[in-house]
């Protein structure tokens, strides 16, 4: 098979970008020094995280004159999120570190104030109507970036550059461009399903840029950012040893027995993820629900699962369970960022801290808010990007009977009261799966998660897990009004209504399900169609490549 040669430095995950590019057919030569630069042909620069710390790393290892040279010797080059802000003179992120200056330009960072950063999720790369590198009006990319450029009319077409763009939040920004033998997007094509794999081959074969900027006919663009569906296994040990995706009822997972039942066996993990990919699901969470924490940590169960299923699934895989400072079987100390690190290279995109998150924040507010920058939260987030950390909450009504003096948590007042009819709650933090309560409410919780670095809020619920009821729409509310950073909705959806619900009623970002899947109640794809039946931006799954 043909070649295509990745630039190696510390990305985040790239192994999902080499089965990408395997699945079009090329294989995968890497480049580990600027020396090699000279014998690649076709040359990819992917990138995840920190502008300065990713132009730092290749400007310090002596990349950055082989990149330049690589280019200017007209051969094929495409960069991948970080990799398109790297073509622009600079970014505020770190105003400090300089970008290649291929293109004339500052990045700039998105507008929190009416709506949530990082822009997480699939959006349009509109080329009004020009050919660029097989780009299709109707289909969805996946995003996930703090920072952009925002488009100008003729501005970059000015300097001979085709532009892709897109809108979030009222900001139009640049989503791709392409000029001569470069191409740069800021969504990952090998997060954005069989459209995202259309550009990569449209690269590997040279037919998008023999076709570039050439008018094309097709249907109008379609909207903006779609409303995200997640499909979430949680993945345990049975009582034989196998690994097997299970659901909980208020985080019960064993079958309702006399004398206590197995653990309940929903299906294998990576043939599940497959079939939600191919129902439409825009993300597939895996929650290791028990972290398998006798295993040595290069021989967890669940790099292997990430490693197949990334295999098959084009779109982004989040890990969550174990993901703490830890001591393996052979006595060597292992850091919250190691394990980070090995979860991304076996094809994860981000990585989900539970009960580790609400010690540290205990922390950080008994200390009066400062920053430390050891948590897990800190130190993966400085690495890879904060769009890389969801912090997973697992919170629980506590009712009171008023809102002013009878606790110093914040209390919101219920539409469903308690059982002595009180009127007003509050949402207590828990760890270890929900078996210890802790004196932290869900509102100190996110707002220390979010300053320490957290670029993302998985929002379960103890009360309405596993109750097929519904969200719980007033902690959604109570959350998204305390941080600025998205929040996926978890716990009760057992119907697609309940997730048209969640949308239309309060503002998360994205909403999750789980047991209304694994059971066979209902598809992703039925969920999906029901949302756009009822007028809401959906991505519809384009089959394979």
């Amino acid at each position: 098979m043909p070649t295509v040669h990745l630039l190696d430095y510390v990305a985040g995950n790239v192994r999902s970008l080499v089965n990408a590019i395997e699945k079009c057919g090329y294989t995968v030569d890497w480049i580990r020094s600027p020396d090699e630069v000279a014998r690649a042909d076709k040359l990819i620069l992917p990138g995840v995280g920190h502008f300065g710390h990713c132009l730092s790393q290749l400007a310090s290892a002596g990349y950055l004159p082989a990149v330049r040279a690589h280019v200017d010797a007209g051969k094929p080059f495409m960069g991948i999120c970080v990799g398109l802000q790297a073509l622009f003179e600079g970014s505020v992120e770190d105003p400090a570190v300089p970008g290649l200056g291929l293109i004339r330009g500052r990045l700039d960072r998105f507008d929190d104030a009416q709506k949530a950063v990082p822009h997480i999720g699939w959006n349009s790369a509109n080329a009004s109507g020009r050919s660029l590198y097989d780009l299709r009006p109707a289909s969805k990319y996946y995003y996930v970036h703090s920072y952009k450029y925002p488009y100008a009319a003729g501005e970059l077409e000015a300097q001979g550059w085709t532009v892709a763009t897109g809108t979030y939040g009222g900001e139009t920004f640049v989503g791709a461009v392409a000029r001569a033998n470069v191409l740069a997007t800021q969504f990952h094509p090998e997060k954005s399903g069989a459209a995202g794999l259309r550009v990569i081959r449209a690269f590997l074969t040279g037919e998008g840029a023999g076709t570039l900027g050439r008018e094309v006919a097709g249907p109008a663009a379609t909207g903006g950012l779609t409303r995200r569906v997640v499909a979430c296994l949680d993945v345990r040990a049975n009582d034989q040893g196998d690994l097997v995706v299970t659901k909980g009822d208020q985080y019960d997972v064993r079958e309702k027995t006399a004398g206590g039942g197995d653990v309940r066996n929903l299906g294998k993990p990576v043939e599940l993820a497959r079939r939600y990919y191919e129902q439409g699901a825009d993300e597939v969470a895996f929650l290791n629900i028990t972290s398998f924490r006798d295993c040595p940590v290069a021989d967890l169960p669940m790099l292997e699962v990430l490693r197949r299923a990334s295999e098959t699934v084009f779109v982004p895989l989040t890990i969550g369970g174990g993901v703490r400072d830890t001591v393996d079987a052979d006595g060597t100390k292992v850091s919250a960022l190691e394990i980070a690190s090995l979860y991304f290279r076996s094809g994860a995109d981000k990585v989900s801290i539970g009960s580790d998150a609400v010690l540290a924040a205990e922390e950080y507010l008994a200390g009066g808010r400062r920053l430390f920058g050891n948590t897990a939260v800190e130190q993966i987030s400085r690495a890879y990007g904060n769009q890389a950390v969801v912090v997973s909450i697992d919170p629980k009504r506590v009712y009171v009977p008023n809102g002013v003096d009878a606790t110093r948590h914040s209390t919101i007042r219920t539409r469903f009261p308690g059982p002595k009819g009180e009127e007003y709650c509050w949402y207590a933090c828990t760890i270890k799966g929900g078996r210890e309560t802790r004196d932290i409410d869900v509102v100190e919780l996110v707002q220390a998660v979010e300053a320490m670095g957290a670029g993302e809020i998985l929002l379960n619920s103890i009360d309405r897990d596993g109750s097929n009821s519904g969200f719980d729409l007033e902690l959604v509310d109570q959350v998204k009004g305390a941080v600025r950073i998205p929040v996926i909705a978890s716990s009760g959806a057992g119907c697609p209504a309940h997730f048209h619900e969640v949308f239309d009623q309060t503002r998360a970002d994205a909403a999750l399900g789980a047991g209304i899947f694994h059971r066979g109640e209902y598809t992703v794809r039925q969920v999906k169609d029901y949302l756009a039946d009822k007028g809401l931006e959906v991505r519809q799954y384009e089959g394979d490549l």
